[in-house]
């Protein structure tokens, strides 16, 4: 091994996964350097939420293997798992904060999860957490007196309460406005270089990929077409891939035979 080249936080190696008896991932391969910013983008139906779940550990593959800084969540037991949770933070599209708590008890969740941390000292670490993200003297509110862009600001201060190692985003932009969006890509760098972390995006917003991403991998029917730096992506002339950066739709011809199976609850390709 070059004692130059990076080191490789995440490894995804060989994934096969199905539902139903569906091919979802196909021979999916790929590694995310450490402190590096990699972004997942693909059309709806590509695979890539359903790469971030299984890169979550939240799901068991068909095959293949998924390590996490240096360890195969694929083979964990659930208290191994539990213990990898700890250095992993997740920001879910939409925020996922609980309605019915206030957005400083929402920020406190993983440390009263896995931590025996007392009252006082949680409550110092989310106020530490609100103001990284520019939230200062916001946390007796409640998630239904934010905005949609302080919604998502809190949910990355909960993400990040206990500095994970690694961290991972599902839409972050998502109904964002433009320069709520530019606001929260920038932050997202800053936490990147202030903190060391390697970061997992999953986007379908090209503005953001661009702006935020070291390297982008694009998914399209459950495989990778490709993974590269920013301008690699831009100058690609793969069709599949143009066609996704400049919102081309696809032109793809029905396959009679294999529409009825699906009708009629018959698949004659499952493996």
């Amino acid at each position: 091994m070059n004692q130059n080249s990076p080191k490789k936080a995440i490894q995804v190696k060989n994934l096969v996964t199905h539902y139903d008896g569906r091919k979802i991932l196909n021979d999916v391969s790929l590694s995310v350097n450490q402190g590096e910013i990699m972004v997942i983008m693909g059309g709806s139906g590509s695979g890539k939420s359903t790469l971030l779940r299984y890169m979550l550990g939240l799901e068991k593959p068909t095959s293949g293997c998924i390590e996490l800084l240096g360890n195969d969540i694929t083979k964990m037991t659930s208290n191994e798992m539990h213990q990898m949770m700890k250095k992993i933070g997740v920001s879910f599209q939409g925020g996922a904060l609980f309605g019915s708590m206030s957005v400083a008890e929402n920020i406190q969740l993983p440390l009263n999860e896995h931590t025996n941390l007392d009252q006082k000292t949680m409550q110092i670490m989310s106020q530490m957490k609100l103001e990284v993200v520019n939230l200062a003297g916001f946390g007796d509110l409640m998630p239904s007196q934010l905005s949609g862009g302080m919604v998502k600001r809190a949910a990355l201060a909960r993400a990040i309460v206990l500095d994970p190692r690694l961290l991972f985003f599902d839409e972050p932009s998502a109904g964002l406005d433009p320069v709520v969006s530019a606001e929260l890509d920038e932050l997202i760098l800053r936490l990147r270089d202030a903190m060391n972390m390697t970061i997992v995006v999953v986007t379908h917003e090209l503005d953001s990929a661009f702006k935020i991403a070291d390297r982008i991998t694009i998914l399209d029917r459950g495989e990778i077409l490709m993974c590269g730096t920013v301008d690699e992506v831009r100058n690609s002339d793969n069709q599949r891939i143009y066609n996704l950066l400049h919102r081309q739709p696809r032109k793809d011809t029905v396959n009679v035979d294999e529409y009825l199976q699906r009708l009629t609850g018959q698949n004659l390709n499952i493996l």
